[in-house]
């Protein structure tokens, strides 16, 4: 029989190798471009997937979602932020595209969170010997507990940053707008300046041309 310290070591393995598969990416997409996902998924699981646009443009794209039969599961357009959540009805590679098309000249950051649950493909498990039932079960409430408030501070963080990346690209898009435009005053006043220069000093050579005319007779 495994002693304690091992039953707690193969519960924390357990725990740390979720069923859940989770995938995060953060990529750039062109302008005028479309990227495609996919992935092969058994009926009875659930996926979550979400999306959002860091940065680029209006903070906006395209995405369409299609089932491994063709059907359109979902379909947004420019929208910025978005959760799906599914239920896997038939087998099958299923699709998910983003789209820029729209865009003639701004790319996109986008960072998206795909979740996969209750597929045995997508589960990882542990081929060691198994804790008898019933066994530990305080324990692995208070392991998983601990491991359910990870997860949430891990999920919290990731939006924190995400959060804090976009007010930062947008902090720095209206700084590069400001300066632009004072730049744009600047020489606007510059060629004023010059201009009521060169009309004054004009119009007293004119002034001074008719009074030596004038002397002259």
């Amino acid at each position: 029989m495994l002693p304690l310290s091992s039953h707690i070591l193969f519960i924390c393995i357990i725990l740390i190798l979720k069923k859940i598969d989770a995938n995060e990416l953060t990529f750039e997409l062109p302008d005028n471009a479309k990227e495609c996902f996919h992935d092969n998924l058994k009926a009875g699981s659930k996926f979550v997937l979400e999306y959002q646009v860091v940065t680029g443009g209006n903070y906006d794209v395209d995405l369409e979602l299609k089932s491994p039969s063709g059907k359109i599961l979902y379909q947004e357009t420019k929208k910025q932020y978005d959760q799906i959540e599914k239920k896997v009805e038939e087998d099958g590679v299923y699709q998910f595209c983003f789209s820029n098309e729209f865009s003639t000249f701004s790319h996109k950051i986008i960072y998206i969170d795909w979740k996969v649950d209750g597929d045995p493909e997508h589960e990882i498990t542990h081929p060691g010997p198994r804790v008898a039932e019933g066994a530990l079960t305080m324990i692995e409430l208070k392991i998983g507990k601990l491991h359910e408030n990870l997860e949430t501070s891990i999920d919290y963080q990731t939006h924190h940053r995400l959060r804090e990346a976009t007010g930062r690209a947008r902090a720095e898009d209206l700084q590069e707008r400001v300066q632009i435009w004072s730049l744009g005053q600047f020489v606007l006043i510059i060629i004023v300046a010059i201009g009521t220069v060169l009309l004054l000093r004009s119009f007293f050579t004119d002034r001074r041309t008719s009074s030596n005319t004038t002397w002259n007779r």
